[in-house]
């Protein structure tokens, strides 16, 4: 239904883009190059979590083992999305990313954010594990994959396409779609926006990748398809629909994930967003491109759902 499209926002970035950016190279990345432990930056994301939409109802749940968060906003749902919230595996939480399961919500979908656990104090295979629980578990419970859709942001991105690689491993049908905002797909980090945007980025710091990817590797061949799902054979995968910003650090992991899964014959639709920080979908309250993304997010899981 959506053809591979690879083609950058042709309107002119909103003024609030450009108001942004600064702000958050002021509270956002500058800080973060001072944190020196995970504990830190958790306290961090958590005391500045954005707010949900109107609308958005949050509860307390737990799906195959895993704690979590439901999301509903009322009326009958075109389908279910598992949503992995992102944070370098190391930090974040279904609170800190209501912004955009509430969004989500809000645009008719009943949701469910895995609260997966966290590195360092649980290193990979730890996060895959839970994701795959929490999706054997929808499918057990009778949510139909023709109905399901999975997504996440940045690290949570990279855990829905590892998710799927283990699935597919396990004979385990595919869902609808995947929604993947700023995905994170490299973790041996040989993308050259890493260094090419540097600079432009105003949240992430490209210097600092390894850090991050140190706490969940523990050890491992970081070009593991489970750690680093660009890597992976992505033949039978479900509809991609990949959203990454122009001077994101981490903009190659999108282009390249996007180039790879369509020579493997998967069905992708990548936007490159002009004037973007990573993973604007959490600034729904205020970025008119971040309801805008959301929106196309929404449009694309319904046009893939089937029955």
């Amino acid at each position: 239904m959506f053809p591979f499209t690879t083609y950058k926002v042709a309107s002119m970035p909103s003024w609030q883009s450009y108001v942004l950016d600064p702000m958050l190279r002021a509270v956002v990345k500058r800080p973060l190059g001072k944190v020196g432990s995970p504990q830190e930056a958790r306290r961090a994301f958590e005391h500045s979590a954005p707010p949900s939409p109107a609308g958005a109802k949050h509860q307390p749940g737990s799906v195959g083992g895993v704690t979590g968060d439901w999301v509903s906003a009322g009326g009958v749902p075109a389908g279910t999305v598992l949503y992995l919230h992102g944070g370098g595996y190391f930090a974040c939480s279904p609170m800190t990313h209501r912004a955009i399961t509430g969004g989500l919500a809000i645009r008719g979908f009943r949701v469910f954010a895995a609260g997966y656990r966290l590195a360092p104090e649980h290193p990979f295979p730890a996060a895959v594990d839970d994701a795959l629980s929490v999706y054997k578990a929808l499918l057990a419970d009778g949510v139909s994959p023709e109905q399901l859709v999975v997504a996440g942001d940045s690290a949570g991105g990279g855990l829905v396409l590892a998710l799927l690689l283990a699935a597919k491993a396990g004979g385990l049908p595919m869902p609808s779609s995947a929604l993947l905002f700023s995905p994170w797909t490299d973790l041996a980090a040989t993308g050259a926006t890493l260094k090419t945007n540097l600079k432009r980025d105003p949240m992430l710091r490209g210097e600092r990748i390894f850090e991050a990817t140190e706490f969940y590797v523990n050890g491992n061949d970081p070009k593991n398809p489970l750690i680093s799902p660009l890597y992976g054979d992505l033949t039978g995968l479900p509809p991609l629909c990949i959203q990454v910003g122009e001077t994101e650090v981490l903009r190659d992991d999108s282009t390249r994930l996007a180039e790879r899964a369509r020579a493997a014959g998967v069905e992708v639709n990548l936007k490159i967003w002009k004037n973007v920080p990573h993973v604007w979908q959490l600034f729904q309250w205020f970025l008119p491109e971040a309801r805008a993304a959301l929106t196309e997010a929404a449009v694309f899981a319904k046009a893939n759902i089937r029955g």
